[in-house]
């Protein structure tokens, strides 16, 4: 089974978190450009697992194997084909999901979409390892777009109750992130989040947190109204990565509060151009980009997989029960998310732009 995203710059994934490989092709990219392979799998780096007590202790190379659409290290224009091997897969664990589903996960509406047929070993196609390939896809296009002067930047902006500061809305710039293990504006931030995210791991719990993405560069007019509006186009890339159960822009339900005179962005004239003194719009107003940041936060709930006792049932026998589940899990996702996140913006952008 494969899935396809997007239009002009069009991907498809195929494969499944213990299938041998998980496979992309993507389509529409500019022939000629030259692929920065060392800084791809950097950024593949980021989504790793097995780096962290509270991420999960699989540990896969990540690295694509190329099959297509590169040659002498640019973009020949044909699809662009890559597969990520999985080699470190324990089954095992799952064997008892088949059957006892994890609350809040996909394990149940997957038994009764396909038949109880599908194999959901290690959450199979609903896993968060199909970000992978996408990563991969969206690591080139952040390539192409900083070429073009876009460049695409988020960072945790909460773990639980633990907030981090928040971009510069207004600033065309990049905002500098600090020097942490997280991707964070504060570090006296970045350490308490660990802190209880150390926590809630021991604790064989997990939690949730909120992403905030920034755009600098992208100039106004791009998108359109109604229904292929930025908004749109972004907002249905995002609910493409598991785990992504809600997502804002600009002052997003902020706004809900305000006044018309508060929540309004009056225009300005900056460096000789149309500007904007606020941003509270996000950099969006009536579905097109208006040269402002384009900012949004998305929401990541709790990774369903946790060690502590649930309540489920047993679908073969249609008994309520008791589920205690094994293997190895994120008791945080959020910050494995963040370069999922500018990966999926930098997609939808390519699609938007092209």
């Amino acid at each position: 089974m494969s899935f396809s995203l997007g239009e002009k710059v069009k991907i498809t994934v195929s494969g499944a978190s213990h299938s041998e490989s998980i496979d992309v092709t993507v389509e529409g990219l500019p022939k000629g450009f030259a692929v920065d392979m060392d800084a791809v799998n950097d950024f593949l780096k980021r989504r790793q697992g097995g780096n962290a007590s509270y991420t999960t202790a699989r540990k896969e190379k990540d690295e694509p194997v190329i099959t297509q659409g590169i040659d002498g290290g640019c973009l020949t224009g044909e699809p662009l084909v890559a597969k990520f091997i999985n080699a470190n897969a324990k089954s095992g664990d799952y064997k008892k999901m088949r059957t006892v589903p994890r609350p809040s996960h996909a394990d149940y509406v997957a038994y009764v979409k396909y038949n109880g047929e599908m194999d959901m070993s290690g959450g199979g196609f609903f896993s968060g390892r199909m970000t992978l390939p996408m990563c991969f896809a969206g690591a080139v296009c952040m390539l192409i777009l900083k070429e073009r002067g876009i460049e695409i930047r988020a960072h945790i902006e909460r773990v639980g109750d633990v907030c981090d500061d928040r971009f510069d809305p207004v600033c065309g710039e990049p905002d500098r992130l600090a020097d942490h293990v997280l991707p964070v504006l504060s570090a006296s931030s970045g350490d308490k989040m660990v802190s209880l995210m150390e926590e809630v791991s021991r604790d064989g719990d997990s939690v949730g947190g909120c992403i905030e993405c920034k755009v600098t560069g992208i100039p106004a007019g791009a998108g359109d109204p109604i229904y292929t509006s930025v908004e749109s186009v972004i907002s249905y890339g995002m609910f493409g990565i598991p785990a992504i159960k809600g997502i804002e822009f600009g002052e997003g339900f902020g706004v809900c509060s305000d006044r018309g005179s508060l929540s309004n962005d009056g225009f300005c004239i900056r460096d000789g151009k149309v500007s904007c003194i606020t941003n509270n719009s996000g950099g969006i107003q009536g579905g097109i980009t208006n040269g402002m940041p384009v900012i949004f936060r998305v929401a990541v709930k709790p990774t369903p997989s946790i060690y502590k006792p649930q309540r489920s049932v047993n679908l073969e026998t249609m008994e309520e029960c008791e589920l205690v589940i094994e293997g190895r899990h994120d008791s945080c996702i959020v910050p494995r998310v963040v370069p999922c996140v500018e990966a999926m913006t930098a997609l939808m952008l390519m699609d938007i732009l092209s």
